[in-house]
């Protein structure tokens, strides 16, 4: 064996031993991988070319699709559901004569919530004693998400029912407080039995949800309201009522209210004001107290004592100031005073964050 041959089966142990090492790192080298968009989901991926943080703070929506359907001979009343998952919403439904559809109903904004809501249609224009297919489709920012394909057959004598979609109208806000507030709203439900609810949060993409609510199946416009717990203090919140019946979903306008503030409960403010109503023995004294989000209580100190000392100082009765966030004038009658006297006096408010005293006032008696 002569020198080359023995120089190239090192070379050949080297790189058959090089190739099996590169193996060893690279597990996935000769396999094969693919993506694939779940069954029923529409792929909307988003490419993130810009290298800023997209991380959602919601989620693809979820959408089933009814098993069952109300045909007529020239409608149907379609109704499924769809979960909102945390961003703004609108559901449709696909129809056509074959499983390929072809057609589809307007669209219908169903909120931004994570709770499911039904999700009805009203199509029209169809052929009678014919069977159509359909699903439910919902989208939001996420996705798009198709539920279950279903059929249906239309009939031959049955009319189409009366009614319409509700007509609704969102109001201003009342009894609204640090934590708490109402929110208002009109129903007409237009001959179909109706349900609605609102939607509130700190933007204009909501994204709480009421309870559903019945608005009967009247032709008239009636009040609609729910009570709001558990908010933020001096904050801003957005909100609209929502109304549903057989024939699709409506949505009202957005409004918007502020809670009342501080954010956090504080010590009381006290100003003293001029006393009024004097005479020989008797005079009113006055003076603003705020609260300021605590429950709190005020009282007057006066005497002849130009320092208010605690020996000579006398006190009012302690009342209640509540647990606001504004000023509020308030006033207490004394009486049994010295005539011809000068007296001093000021007023004193005090909650769990602590106490504050007004400035001192005086009055002389006749």
């Amino acid at each position: 064996m002569n020198n080359i041959t023995v120089f190239g089966g090192i070379v050949a142990v080297l790189l058959v031993a090089g190739l099996l090492y590169y193996i060893t790192q690279n597990p996935n080298l000769f396999s094969n991988t693919a993506t694939s968009t779940p069954v029923g989901s529409i792929d909307n991926t988003d490419n993130n070319t810009d290298n800023t943080d997209n991380t959602p703070t919601g989620a693809v929506p979820g959408a089933i699709t009814g098993t069952t359907a109300s045909p007529t001979d020239t409608t149907v009343v379609v109704v499924g559901t769809v979960t909102p998952n945390g961003a703004l919403t609108n559901y449709w439904y696909e129809f056509g004569t074959t499983v390929n559809l072809g057609s589809k109903t307007s669209s219908h904004d169903i909120g931004s919530g994570y709770t499911s809501i039904p999700s009805p249609a009203y199509i029209t224009g169809l052929t009678k004693k014919t069977t159509y297919f359909f699903r439910l489709v919902a989208q939001n920012k996420f996705g798009t998400v198709a539920g279950s394909q279903h059929s249906f057959q239309t009939t031959d004598g049955v009319p189409a029912p009366v009614g319409g979609a509700p007509i609704i109208k969102t109001t201003a806000a009342s009894s609204v407080s640090r934590n708490t507030a109402s929110v208002n709203g009109e129903v007409n439900p237009n001959r179909a039995t109706t349900q609605y609810w609102f939607e509130y949060g700190k933007s204009r993409d909501l994204g709480n949800v009421t309870g559903l609510a019945a608005a009967g199946s009247g032709s008239a416009n009636g009040p609609a309201s729910a009570a709001l717990t558990s908010l933020d203090a001096n904050t801003t919140y957005y909100y609209r009522i929502n109304a549903q019946n057989q024939f699709g979903t409506i949505n009202g306008a957005i409004l918007n209210f502020k809670t009342a503030g501080p954010a956090a409960e504080a010590a009381p403010s006290a100003t003293t004001r001029s006393a009024t109503a004097i005479s020989t023995s008797t005079a009113t004294v006055r003076g603003t107290v705020d609260p300021n989000g605590a429950e709190t209580k005020y009282w007057f100190e006066y005497s002849t004592d130009a320092l208010l000392g605690a020996v000579l100082v006398k006190t009012t009765p302690q009342k209640s100031a509540g647990a606001g966030t504004n000023s509020t004038q308030v006033q207490t009658n004394v009486s049994g005073l010295n005539s011809n006297t000068t007296y001093y006096f000021r007023i004193v408010a005090e909650n769990n964050q602590g106490i504050e005293r007004g400035d001192r006032e005086m009055f002389e008696t006749d």
